[in-house]
C-alpha cells in the first residue's frame, strides 16, 4: 500500500489503457484524492510539442531519432510534472518506460542498455509503483485501429505490434508490481478488476 503511488498504464494501441485510465480519474476525482495525470509521449506544454512530432503522419524520423523525442518529452515531464507531485500526489500515466523497452527495444531493435542507462539520467531513482499491462489480440487490434482516426504509430504492420506486445508481457513476466489486463474480455469486468486494484494500492 503507498499513499501516493505512480501507476501507469502501458499497452499497445487499441488495448483500452486511455478508457481505463480515464475511470480511475473519475473514481479518484468521486473520492477527493489528490492526483495529476498525464500521458506520454506529451503532457507537459513542450512534451506535447514533441508529441505533434513523433506522431505526425507527415514525420519520417529514424529510429535512434524517435527514442531520443521520447526520451527529450520525459525529460520534460521530469522536470514540470513528476519531480513537483513525487509523494504528494498519486501520480497516473498513459504510457511511460515499459512502452519506450517495448516499442524501442522490442519493436525497433535499439540497444536495451541504452534505453535503461537514459531513464535512469532522466528519472535518477523514480520508477512506478505498479503497472497495468493491457493485451489483445492480433484480430481485435486490427479492428480497434481501423475504427478510429491513425496517427503515425497506428501504422505499422500485425507482426510489429505482436513483437511489441511481446515485450510488455516479458517486461511484466513474474512481477508483483504489475498486472496484466486482458482487453479481449469483457470493458466492464476489466473496469472492475482495476479499480479494486487501485484501492488496495492507495492508503486512504
Amino acid at each position: 500500500m503507498y499513499k501516493f503511488p505512480i501507476i501507469v498504464f502501458e499497452g499497445i494501441e487499441g488495448t483500452g489503457k486511455s478508457f481505463h485510465i480515464n475511470n480511475i480519474q473519475k473514481y479518484l476525482v468521486k473520492k477527493k484524492i489528490k492526483f495529476i495525470k498525464f500521458r506520454e509521449p506529451g503532457g507537459s506544454k513542450n512534451s506535447e510539442k514533441i508529441r505533434n512530432l513523433i506522431l505526425n503522419n507527415n514525420s519520417n524520423y529514424k529510429t535512434l531519432t524517435d527514442l531520443f523525442m521520447y526520451m527529450a518529452a520525459r525529460n520534460e515531464n521530469y522536470h514540470n510534472i513528476i519531480k513537483k507531485y513525487y509523494k504528494k500526489r498519486i501520480i497516473l500515466i498513459d504510457r511511460f518506460t515499459d512502452s519506450t523497452l517495448a516499442y524501442q527495444h522490442y519493436g525497433m531493435g535499439i540497444d536495451k542498455k541504452l534505453i535503461l542507462n537514459l531513464n535512469k539520467i532522466i528519472l535518477k531513482k523514480i520508477k512506478p509503483n505498479f503497472t497495468f499491462v493491457n493485451t489483445v489480440n492480433m484480430k481485435n487490434l486490427k479492428y480497434r485501429i481501423n475504427n478510429r482516426k491513425k496517427n503515425r504509430y497506428d501504422k505499422f504492420n500485425i507482426k510489429f505490434y505482436n513483437k511489441v506486445q511481446k515485450g510488455f508481457i516479458k517486461l511484466s513476466k513474474n512481477k508483483k508490481n504489475y498486472m496484466i489486463i486482458n482487453s479481449n474480455l469483457s470493458i466492464f469486468e476489466n473496469k472492475s478488476k482495476i479499480i479494486n486494484k487501485v484501492k488496495s494500492l492507495i492508503s486512504i
